[in-house]
């Protein structure tokens, strides 16, 4: 569809705006930019996370995540639209509760075969990853909803800048928090970021999967360690969920970059636990449960491996590029 606004400087967003104005016009880039990197990487750790042999092959309905998405705002429906196109999550293992569930949005997400509902306790007892979309004004309420309702292996997954992943674990009584840490760097990101607007286009940009890769990002917006080392660790409670041996689930996890992205990573128990703790492992033992709101706040063996690991870096960076550049079709249509 053509632009028939395309020329006309009048009727541009900037045209009515004061000097001063324009000069904040930075925060319209960075918003932008926050939404594009935000569904990307939840769209990354979903695919990271979702380990098909966990169950028989006789079970394989049941091996996808189900994933639960709670307010169904501007990036609600974004976070959405990044998961049905960049992974190969099925619409069936999709829903949301939001205030609204005869809007026009929600009728759009029923058509493309996503149960939409007001009922957050229902949807927290029913999803195994939960994404929180809602304002941080809302969360108090949100939290005493969900509170005593998520099961211990729901992961809960948290935009809001504005509330830490302690305070965060406290109002919910719940430990399984991921909460990326977005930090912001001086430089001029307008003409990439804007792009964003249009997410649909912007899904096939190398410029900007390049730019949101977690562990390379340019343009302005960071995003620490901590963050891949807590994806990491949330791959590995799956495992343990699913009650497999250590060495099974080490197996398990380096295949999986192989199989998946062609990338060759070699971890093992030194790399998630203690030298101590991982020699008194049985191999037939899964590993313990880890607590992610420890991990984002202190030092891991992890996050010791990762920095001083360069190859694994690159590896995770490879797959992470992989899997943006790859059609959701592809992805659903290849045998694992």
């Amino acid at each position: 569809m053509v632009d028939v606004a395309a020329d006309l400087s009048s009727v541009c967003f900037e045209s009515g705006l004061t000097d001063d104005e324009k000069n904040l016009l930075y925060l319209r880039a960075r918003s932008a930019g926050l939404t594009f990197c935000g569904c990307a990487h939840a769209a990354f750790m979903y695919e990271l996370c979702v380990i098909n042999d966990c169950n028989p092959a006789e079970d394989r309905e049941d091996r996808d995540l189900c994933v639960g998405i709670l307010g169904l705002g501007h990036l609600g429906k974004q976070l959405l639209l990044f998961l049905l196109e960049k992974t190969s999550i099925k619409p069936s293992h999709v829903k949301i509760s939001t205030r609204r569930p005869e809007s026009a949005g929600t009728h759009q997400c029923k058509t493309r075969g996503v149960d939409c509902f007001f009922d957050s306790r229902r949807l927290a007892a029913w999803a195994d990853v939960l994404f929180l979309c809602c304002l941080p004004s809302h969360l108090p309420k949100v939290c005493a909803d969900l509170h005593s309702h998520l099961s211990k292996h729901c992961l809960v997954y948290t935009f809001s800048s504005a509330v830490p992943a302690t305070r965060l674990s406290a109002l919910l009584g719940h430990d399984y928090i991921l909460k990326p840490q977005y930090e912001f760097l001086a430089c001029d990101t307008a003409d990439m970021w804007l792009s964003c607007t249009q997410l649909t286009t912007a899904f096939t940009d190398p410029l900007l999967i390049e730019a949101s890769c977690p562990l390379t990002m340019k343009g302005g917006i960071s995003l620490g360690l901590n963050w891949v080392c807590a994806v990491l660790y949330s791959l590995l409670n799956t495992c343990t969920s699913a009650s497999l041996g250590s060495s099974e689930a080490l197996s398990l996890i380096n295949d999986m970059f192989k199989k998946k992205w062609a990338n060759t990573v070699q971890f093992n128990a030194q790399s998630f636990i203690s030298s101590s703790y991982a020699a008194s492992l049985p191999a037939d033992e899964p590993f313990p449960w880890i607590s992610l709101t420890d991990v984002q706040t202190k030092e891991t063996p992890l996050l010791r491996f990762l920095s001083n690991s360069k190859s694994v870096q690159q590896c995770i960076s490879a797959a992470y590029k992989s899997q943006l550049e790859t059609p959701a079709e592809l992805y659903r249509n290849t045998p694992m």
